[in-house]
Parts: C-alpha cells; structure tokens; sequence
C-alpha cells in the first residue's frame, strides 16, 4: 500500500501528536491541555543554562581578578586576593543555587534555556509559579542530580511519571510544559479580482478525517515525484469516488483539486460535514463565526505578554477579562464538537486561552517588604509550628553525639574509627596550640574573608542535602544527622581526653549556637518530607508532599539565614587566639538570646500550631 509520508492512504484517521498533554480545569470550569515537555528538550534547556552560568563564573572571575590587581603593595595585594577569592566562593554559590530560583520566579517559569526551548515551568493547576514552588524543585536538584551530574535519578522519576515530573516537581508542585508554536487555523482564500466566486456547498462531503487526509496530499504533493504523486491520486480518488461523481476532470488530481477547493470553502463557510451528527456539525460554523474575534484577541494577548496587564487601563482589563470568558466558552463549546479528536482549532484556542489564563492569575511581583515578611514572620512561625521534627532531628544528631563524646572519652583509641586522619592530627597539634596559646586553628587573618564564605557555602549546602533528602522517606536525613552528630561528638571526647577541651570550645562557642540550630532546623524540613510520605494522614501522598514541601522550604530560609550568620562568625571572630573562653562565651550567650526572639517572634501575632505531617 502506498504511504503520504508514513501515512498509509486507506487509513484516513490522522495519527495523533507524538506527545503527552495534561489537562487542567480552571476556576471557570474549563478544561486545558498543557503539553508535557519532553525529555530531550529538558534536556537541551539544562545544557543551555549550565554554560551560561560556567561562562558568567568566568566572566565574574576575569572581573574580579581585574578589579583587585590594581591595587598597589604588598599588604594591599595580599588583602584583594582575599577579598576576591571570598566574592568568587560567594558568587558560585549564588550561581550554582540561586540562578534557576531567580529567574524562573521573575520570569514566569522561565530560565533563559527553557526560554529558547519554548519551555516554562508551572505550578498544578496551570498557575504561575511562586518564588517558594521554585526554590523546592531547584533546591531538590542535589538529589534529582545523582548520581554526580547525571541526573540519574531525575530522569528515571521524570520517566516514570505521567506528567514527565522529578522527585523536585513532585515536592514543588510544579509541571514543565512545552509552549509550542500555534499555527492560526489556514482561513479560505479571496477569490482573484474579477473572478466569480463558486457558492460554497450546504454541506461539506468529507468527514474530519477524510478531509485531513485529503488536505495533506494537497499541500504535499509538490514534494513528490510525478510517478508517486500519480499513484497516490489515484488511490485517493478511488477512497473518494463517493465524493468525486460530480467533478469532472482529466486526471485524479485534478478532480482531487476541485473537491479539496469546495470542501475548504464549506468549511470556511461553516458547513458541516453531512457525516457528522450532534454537536459535531457546530464544528466548522463554530470556527466560521467567531475565527476572526479569536485572531484580534491573539493580537491583544501578544501584546498584553510583552508589557503585562499593568500597561492596561480600567477599561481595558474588563474587555481582556470578557473576551478571555467568551473564549473559554468558545473552547468548551469547541472540544465538544471536535468529539475528542486532535484538531488544529482546538489546539489553537487552547493554547490562546491557557496563555491568558496564565497571565491573569500570575502572582505580584515580590517586594522588598514582602521578602522581610516572609523571614521575620512566616519563618519563625512555621519553627515554631514544626517544633516535633525539628527536635526529632536534634534527638538524632545530639543523641548520637553524645554516645560518640563518651566511648571516645573512655577509649581514646576509638576516635579512630570514627574519625578522618586528619582530624587526629589537628587534636595532637592542639596540645601543643594550647600550651602556645595560638588557638584552635591557623589564623591568617587575610584570609577570614575566604574561610567566612567558604564555610557559609559548605554549611548552607549541607541544609539543602538535608532538607532534599527526605524524599527518601528520611533514611538519608536520618544518616546525615547521625553522621554529623557522631563527628562532633568524636571530636569533643577526643580533645576531652588530651585535657584540651577549652580550646575547642572557645573555637565552637560563637557560631555553634546558630549553626547546630540550623543543621537542626534543616533536619526537620527533610522529615516534614518524610512525614508527607509516610504518615500523610487523610491526605494523598502527592498533595501531602506538595503542601508539606511548601512548609519546608520555609524552614530551609530559616535555616540558610541562620548559617550565614554562624559562617561569617565561625570565620571572622571563632578563630582569633587572643580572645578568651569568657569573651566568646559572651558571643555565644548574645547569639542564644537574639535566637530565642527570633523564632519567638517578638511583636508577632501567634500561631495556631500545626501538626508536623
């Protein structure tokens, strides 16, 4: 059987789209249909953005490197190699976690590699995406990324899902969808000047399908060679000999044209075909009739998409709101007579409607004032309403820490086991640090910029392993904070048995507060994780980690807030030798109290608590 470019000509019914759609009802009970974004085009977007920010590192680098070389002798070159050295840490730092957060919450979903791939990322439901649905599904990529930088795991979770989701946009919420080039449906052409137009025929002949086949051999058979495209004539005018009767013609093609030209113009005139029946024959009056008002609203859409709804007066919101209801119905009205079949009108309508929807539930831009809200306010809160995972996660670093402090205390030799080389070495140096009064550690003061930003990003990272790690329902959590909690209390009991114990103290005493605490913190936004999915109450498990990733993300803010606070001190005041255990001892007390009002909430209206699942 001859083939129209894998299209087998005794099969009229058309194949349907390689892809995989989503349909979402919106608040005015219309049913849409978003395209799933493929693999590979997630895939090519990922590349994209991954070079952009390696060339913006290097670009920062040069820069940085420009900027501080000019600065003149020794002390003052030693003193700008620091500084730069700190600022390049920081800035990797916010390139590698903050540049798929920010610009897809000030973009509307989009980074610049999704934007080139037409890609857009939006929340369940076709909404726009908020800042915190962005931050869960970036920050899940420490786990969506394994193994190394394959994104191993993403892959098979998008694989498996329906929606093409990984375990990120499970915990967000959130669907990538691909936002395709909307072909206007073809509209009938003017006669020529002078011509005589042929009334157009009361009904059309052809059904939906017959008459896509035929229109595609129409428009394809340029392409084809002339012994090809007779033989495929021929077929179709054999398919079609109920339909050609009254054409005539020398060849088949020729009698193909004149009833391809007739069956276009019924179907531009609204003509139903007389092989319809019900709501089917509204179809092509349907596009007939209201064609030309969904072209001028296409022409306002594209403009309202460049300068947003704020460049609109009063009057002019209405109308938009008006005509995107009159729409929505048109579409309702319109997949009912399509019967369920893929046809361009309704692709096209669709996805006119579902962009307008997008832009009148997006959310307000954030402010200034929205983002001191959120950390003074929300977050202290949601501490406080999650007090059972969190201390959970204290439990289980301090627990362990304290077993670990003990056997090394009773049994120096056990430290060993439990810790790196290089960590006995740093103890044995530190008896002869303590006798010296040098301190715990080196102190290179040009340098504590570096150590300051090196250990905010270290630390901040590990909270995100945290927190992301729940979704293995808390096993990985759990041994990151078992792990943690037997280093330090190793540590403790090693220097305890060496009678050194004051030395680490005096180190630990002015950021330990603020960093255990948020390693804590941190734990308890990866259980909220695990709670969703093992104890997710009288809720699904999908909308259980949805809202439950919602509440943690809070907590991982609260909790990145607290470790740049315990980094800039760790690396700025924990290593000078010649303040002594009372001075830090005060810093330590200082930090407690402004912790205490902090997750207090001083002034703040109270909570209602909240269960932890």
């Amino acid at each position: 059987m001859a083939q129209l470019h894998g299209m087998s000509v005794a099969s009229p019914p058309a194949p349907p789209r390689l892809s995989t759609t989503l349909d979402v009802e919106t608040p005015e009970l219309v049913l849409l249909s978003y395209t799933i974004a493929g693999i590979g085009s997630r895939a090519y977007a990922a590349m994209i953005d991954y070079l952009l920010c390696v060339v913006a590192q290097i670009v920062v680098l040069i820069a940085i490197t420009f900027f501080f070389a000019k600065s003149g002798g020794a002390p003052a070159q030693a003193m700008s190699t620091s500084l730069a050295l700190a600022v390049m840490v920081l800035i990797q730092f916010v390139i590698l976690w903050g540049y798929y957060v920010v610009f897809e919450a000030l973009d509307d979903g989009r980074t610049i590699g999704k934007r080139l791939q037409r890609l857009r990322v939006v929340r369940d439901g076709g909404y726009s995406i908020t800042f915190g649905a962005s931050a869960v599904r970036n920050l899940m990529r420490i786990i969506d990324m394994q193994p190394g930088l394959f994104y191993g795991v993403g892959m098979i979770s998008a694989f498996v899902s329906k929606s093409g989701k990984r375990l990120g946009d499970m915990a967000a919420g959130t669907i990538v969808v691909k936002e395709d080039l909307v072909r206007t449906p073809a509209a009938e052409p003017a006669p020529a000047p002078g011509a005589a137009a042929d009334p157009a025929p009361l009904h059309a002949v052809l059904s939906a399908d017959e008459f896509e086949l035929l229109e595609r051999f129409s428009q394809r058979q340029r392409d084809l060679d002339s012994g090809r495209r007779a033989d495929l004539a021929a077929q179709l005018a054999e398919r079609f000999a109920f339909a050609l009767a009254e054409y005539s013609g020398s060849t088949p093609a020729g009698r193909l044209a004149k009833l391809y030209t007739a069956e276009r113009g019924a179907r531009a005139a609204g003509a139903a075909s007389s092989k319809d029946t019900g709501a089917a024959r509204e179809r092509h009056a349907i596009v007939a009739r209201e064609g030309s008002r969904w072209a001028g609203f296409a022409s306002t859409l594209a403009g309202v998409q460049r300068s947003g709804l704020k460049g609109l007066d009063e009057n002019q919101v209405r109308e938009f709101v008006a005509e995107y209801r009159d729409l929505s119905a048109d579409l309702a009205r319109l997949r009912t007579a399509a019967r369920g079949n893929e046809v361009d009108e309704v692709f096209y309508l669709n996805r006119l409607v579902a962009s307008a929807h997008n832009l009148l539930y997006r959310r307000r831009p954030i402010s200034l004032r929205d983002v001191a809200r959120f950390m003074f306010g929300d977050v202290p809160r949601e501490i406080r309403a999650s007090a059972l995972p969190i201390l959970l996660a204290a439990a289980m670093m301090f627990g362990p820490a304290a077993i670990a402090g003990d056997a090394v205390l009773r049994d120096p030799t056990v430290a060993a086991t439990l810790l790196p080389p290089g960590m006995l070495d740093r103890a044995d140096n530190g008896v002869r640090r303590a006798k010296s009064g040098d301190g715990y550690i080196e102190d290179p003061q040009l340098f504590r910029p570096v150590m300051a930003t090196s250990i905010i990003a270290n630390n901040v990272q590990v909270a995100i392993a945290a927190f992301a790690s729940g979704v293995t329902a808390g096993v990985l959590t759990a041994y990151l904070l078992v792990s943690n909690g037997v280093s330090f209390g190793a540590v403790f009991g090693l220097y305890g048995s060496k009678g050194i114990a004051t030395l680490l103290l005096a180190f630990v005493a002015p950021h330990g507060v603020l960093e255990l605490t948020a390693i804590c913190i941190a734990g308890g936004a990866g259980f909220l994780l695990a709670a969703a999915l093992l104890i997710p109450g009288d809720r699904t498990r999908r909308r259980a980690l949805v809202e439950n990733g919602r509440r943690a993300i809070k907590l991982v803010a609260g909790a990145a807030l607290l470790l740049l606070i315990a980094g800039t001190l760790e690396g700025m005041v924990s290593p000078i030798p010649w303040w002594p255990l009372e001075w830090k001892l005060s810093v330590s007390a200082l930090t407690a109290i402004l912790l205490y009002a902090y997750i207090r909430g001083a002034g703040a209206k109270p909570a209602t608590a909240r269960p932890a699942t």
